[in-house]
C-alpha cells in the first residue's frame, strides 16, 4: 500500500544561508539524543549544509514492500521534524523498485536483493543499506494455537515445493507431538510480483534443501510447481492467507506483529527452535560479516548462534549516482541522511533491527559517491 506524506511549511534554523556544522561536542550531544551513533557522526562532521528551494520538491520512492511500513514511519517522523518536504513511497516489489530507479522515474528505489558492483556501475546507482528484518512463514490453521507450529527447514522446503500436501502429514506430526494438526489440504500463497522477499525466502530454502535448490532454486519470481495462489506484495499475502484455511505464506515480521498472524517456529542452524523476533535478527547480524566487517552484502541466512532467526536479510535503498543537478538530488539525500541520524530510535519496535555500528561508520562514503553532472555537490541537513 502506498503512503503519502506532505507538509505546508519549513522551519529549520539556518535555512536561508549556508552554514558549517557546529562544534563536535555539541553535535555529538544532539546526535546521541537523535539516535545517531557517535562514530557515524564523526564521519559526517565535515559536511557543509544548506537548504535551497529544491527542499520542497517531492521525494518519490517505490519498490520493496518488505520494509514499506518502516519507511512510512520514518516519513511521518521526518514530516514533523523538517516540515515542507513531501515524501511518497509505493510498495511495488523489489524488482519494480530497481526498474523505476534505473529509469529515473523515482528518486529512490527499495530492494531486498542487493545489486552487484557491476550492476550498480552499469545502472549508475549508489546502494545504501537501511535496516535488517526477517521473513516469517505464517499459517492459517484454525486448530493450531498461535506460535505453536514447528517446522524444520527441510520440511518447510517440501511444503513450499508441493511435496507435502496435507497438514496432518506424518513428517509435520513428528515435529509437533501432541499438536492438533487438521486434515486440511496445504494451500500455498506466494508472491505474484518480482520480489526480494521471494528471493530471500527461496535462498534460505535452497540452502537447507538440495532438492528445493535443484527443482526451484533462488529466484525473485520462482516457478512454483503445482497449483499456488499468487498475491501482490506483503499485504496481498496477508489478505490471501486470512481468506483461506489451510494456507501457508511468507511475509515480513512487521506484518506478523501488525496483523497478529500465526507465525511458524523454525529450527535454526544451532538446532534450536526459535520464533521470529527483533532480538533474533540482531543475533543473526552478530554472527555475520555484516557486523564483523561492515560488509552489507554479507549473508544473514541460517547463521550460527542459539538465538539467530534463520531467514534474516538486509534491505537497501538505491539512488542516482550521477544526477543532472546537485540541487535536484538534495531532497532525497536529505531525507536519507535524516533517517541515519534518527533511524536507530525509529526502528525499535517496528519488527526490524538497525544496522550495526561497523556498517554505519562507512555510510558517509556512500553519500559522497553521488556526483552530480553539473559539478555541484548535493547538500543535505541533519534535522
Amino acid at each position: 500500500m502506498p503512503f503519502k506524506i506532505s507538509c505546508l511549511s519549513l522551519s529549520v534554523p539556518g535555512a536561508c544561508s549556508a552554514a558549517t556544522t557546529t562544534s563536535t561536542p555539541a553535535r555529538a550531544r544532539t546526535a546521541r539524543q537523535g539516535g545517531l551513533r557517535p562514530l557515524l557522526l564523526g564521519a559526517l562532521m565535515t559536511l557543509t549544509v544548506t537548504l535551497s528551494g529544491s527542499a520542497f520538491a517531492q521525494v518519490k520512492g517505490a519498490g520493496a514492500s518488505f520494509p514499506s511500513l518502516v519507511y512510512g514511519r520514518w516519513a511521518v517522523a521526518y514530516e514533523k521534524s523538517s516540515g515542507g518536504q513531501p515524501v511518497t513511497y509505493k510498495a511495488t516489489g523489489s524488482g519494480d523498485g530497481v526498474k523505476r530507479i534505473t529509469a529515473r522515474e523515482v528518486q529512490f528505489g527499495g530492494s531486498d536483493s542487493p545489486l552487484s558492483a557491476e550492476e550498480l556501475a552499469k545502472r549508475h546507482l549508489v546502494q545504501i543499506p537501511m535496516l535488517v528484518g526477517g521473513i516469517v512463514p505464517v499459517v492459517q490453521l484454525p486448530s493450531v494455537p498461535e506460535g505453536r507450529l514447528q517446522l524444520s527447514g527441510e520440511v518447510l522446503a517440501d511444503l513450499m515445493a508441493g511435496r507435502i500436501r496435507q497438514w496432518n502429514d506424518p513428517r509435520i506430526a513428528a515435529l509437533n507431538p501432541g499438536l492438533p494438526l487438521p486434515a486440511l489440504a496445504v494451500r500455498r500463497v506466494v508472491r505474484a510480483d518480482k520480489s526480494g522477499t521471494s528471493e530471500g525466502f527461496t535462498r534460505y530454502l535452497s540452502e537447507v534443501s538440495p532438492e528445493f535448490a535443484a527443482e526451484i532454486g533462488v529466484n525473485a519470481q520462482p516457478k512454483w510447481p503445482g497449483e499456488v495462489e499468487r498475491a501482490e506484495g506483503n499485504d496481498g499475502m496477508v489478505k490471501a492467507l486470512k481468506a483461506a484455511p489451510g494456507s501457508i505464506a511468507y511475509v515480513s515480521y512487521d506484518r506478523v506483529q501488525a496483523e497478529r498472524l500465526n507465525a511458524v517456529k523454525l529450527r535454526n542452524a544451532a538446532g534450536q527452535w526459535v520464533s521470529a523476533t527483533e532480538a533474533g535478527f540482531r543475533a543473526a547480524i552478530a554472527e555475520s560479516d555484516l557486523s564483523r566487517r561492515g560488509d552489507d552484502l554479507a549473508s544473514l541466512m541460517n547463521r550460527p548462534g542459539a538465538n539467530s532467526w534463520p531467514i534474516t536479510m538486509t534491505s537497501f535503498i538505491l539512488i542516482d549516482a550521477t544526477p543532472p543537478k546537485g540541487e535536484e538530488a538534495s531532497p532525497v539525500m536529505r531525507f536519507l541522511y535524516w533517517c541515519f541520524m534518527h533511524g536507530d530510535d525509529l526502528t525499535r519496535g517496528t519488527g526490524f533491527a538497525p544496522l550495526p555500528l561497523t556498517l554505519q561508520s562507512k555510510l558517509a562514503a556512500r553519500f559522497g559517491a553521488v556526483k552530480a553532472q553539473d559539478g555541484k555537490a548535493p547538500v543535505y541537513q541533519a534535522m
